[in-house]
């Protein structure tokens, strides 16, 4: 196998990979011991005092094992960690960009997307944020979509699912 295939596969399941490292952090850390962390992002906007959350220290809680990954991997012969670092920093802008910018609109960056996808992004998202507590949650992926999201609403139960990501 070429080199180069060997190390995009490594990126590539160090980035699949965090989609559940994502899920588990989320619904065991999140919504479990740290989640006096996690409880500002629940709240509404207008409930919120800063443009910053509790929330946001999770970024250096992904952050520190991608930059150990990088150090490791090429100050030492494990290379292939580099692309594990690689994999977990490719994934951590993906989900600031699905979650910060496109589902909470942090940042206005890019309009609103109308895909099948996107919008069963929206609605799972929605349904997370619904509830205001730690217990009783659902949908604590990101990229990995229940099903049931993907089933066309009304306009208004829709509407509203969605509104849940105002928070």
């Amino acid at each position: 196998m070429d080199t180069w295939i060997y190390y995009a596969l490594i990126t590539l399941a160090a980035y699949v990979g965090m989609e559940f490292m994502a899920w588990f952090t989320h619904k065991y850390v999140m919504h479990g011991f740290l989640w006096k962390w996690h409880e500002d992002h629940h709240l509404p906007k207008h409930e919120k005092e800063h443009f910053f959350e509790k929330n946001d220290r999770f970024f250096l809680v992904f952050a520190i094992p991608s930059m150990i990954c990088y150090i490791t991997g090429s100050s030492t012969e494990y290379f292939a960690l580099f692309f594990v670092g690689i994999g977990i920093s490719l994934y951590g802008l993906t989900y600031f960009l699905i979650h910060d910018v496109y589902i909470h609109r942090r940042f206005t960056w890019f309009k609103q997307l109308d895909g099948k996808y996107s919008r069963a992004i929206l609605r799972a998202h929605g349904s997370h944020h619904a509830k205001r507590t730690k217990e009783d949650g659902e949908s604590f992926g990101l990229l990995v979509i229940d099903p049931k999201f993907f089933k066309s609403r009304n306009k208004q139960d829709d509407a509203a699912l969605i509104k849940n990501n105002e928070a």
